[in-house]
């Protein structure tokens, strides 16, 4: 199938909103698998899962959730580039495209420095280093089955010049933790042509004291990690927006609260800021994150 393709194709398997959940990293594989069917069964277009270096190994993970669901599309959020030789990463993803043809979405990040800095490497020149991963792996890549398109490849890309490594050397970007505002600036970066599928996390709750005491708690890893930190500067919070686990307003841009109709109507502002597919990402321990997804459904443009 023509090259062309990939994107229109990818754009119709995803739907408009689909699954984040972080939380599936410390569950058993029969929690895993059971999860996978219920949002499949409620209408979702997708589940996007993420890597920590040394945790649930990314292209396995795949590989249990795509086996576990029969429509369902996958995809990795991200897929650590610090984690694996991009020779192995671009083989293990061509595989599971080969095995289940257009159900997965590739996600790659360059991850933070503590992070990496923990599994004993040196994280440094992150954007020089994921232009030089990314040539790899084009290196790497073999044609796919006659009739079948190569897998979609999109960057956690959050500022400019990564958001321009995306429009050139992926299929797009797939940005995590960022305000509603990014949605059309990544738009414009990355231009028409591309997928754009930022995470979107959630509270169903009209209680603002409960809602942004789950978002702190969210929110308090990442507000400890200076990709995401300069980017939230470089769109013009402030530093007293991000200490102390966040000011009111940026937990608000951050995690959409409220009930059904007001989180439908922060996915469907995504979606008019030129997103393909929203992924949502429910707040709190397993159980209630299928809760909220089950009584979100309805109110979203499921399938």
């Amino acid at each position: 199938m023509p090259e062309h393709e990939v994107v229109p194709a990818t754009r119709a398997s995803l739907g408009p909103v689909g699954v984040w959940l972080g939380v599936l990293l410390g569950a058993s594989v029969d929690e895993e698998r059971a999860t996978a069917r219920r949002i499949e069964a409620l209408g979702y277009g997708s589940l996007f899962v993420g890597e920590r270096i040394g945790g649930k190994e990314a292209m396995a993970h795949q590989s249990l959730l795509l086996a576990a669901t029969e429509r369902l599309v996958t995809g990795t959020g991200i897929a650590n580039v610090w984690a694996r030789h991009p020779a192995a990463l671009e083989g293990g993803a061509e595989l599971i495209g080969q095995a289940y043809p257009g159900r997965f979405v590739l996600g790659i990040g360059i991850s933070h420095a503590p992070l990496v800095d923990l599994s004993g490497q040196r994280y440094e020149k992150p954007l020089a280093h994921m232009a030089q991963y990314l040539e790899a792996m084009d290196v790497a890549t073999l044609p796919p089955p006659e009739g079948q398109l190569r897998v979609p490849r999109v960057l956690a890309a959050l500022r400019p010049q990564m958001l321009a490594l995306a429009r050139e050397h992926a299929d797009g970007a797939h940005p995590y933790f960022v305000p509603p505002e990014h949605t059309p600036l990544a738009r414009e970066a990355l231009g028409p042509d591309k997928l754009l599928i930022p995470e979107q996390a959630v509270v169903v709750s009209t209680d603002p004291t409960e809602a942004r005491r789950a978002a702190r708690d969210h929110m308090q890893l990442y507000l400890r990690l200076p990709n995401y930190v300069r980017n939230l500067l470089h769109l013009g919070y402030t530093d007293e927006d991000v200490a102390g686990g966040g000011s009111d307003r940026l937990v608000d841009a951050i995690v959409a609260w409220g009930d059904e109709a007001a989180i439908a109507g922060r996915v469907a502002d995504l979606i008019d800021g030129g997103a393909d597919h929203v992924v949502i990402q429910p707040l709190g321990d397993l159980d209630r994150a299928v809760r909220q997804l089950e009584a979100l459904a309805p109110a979203l443009p499921t399938r």
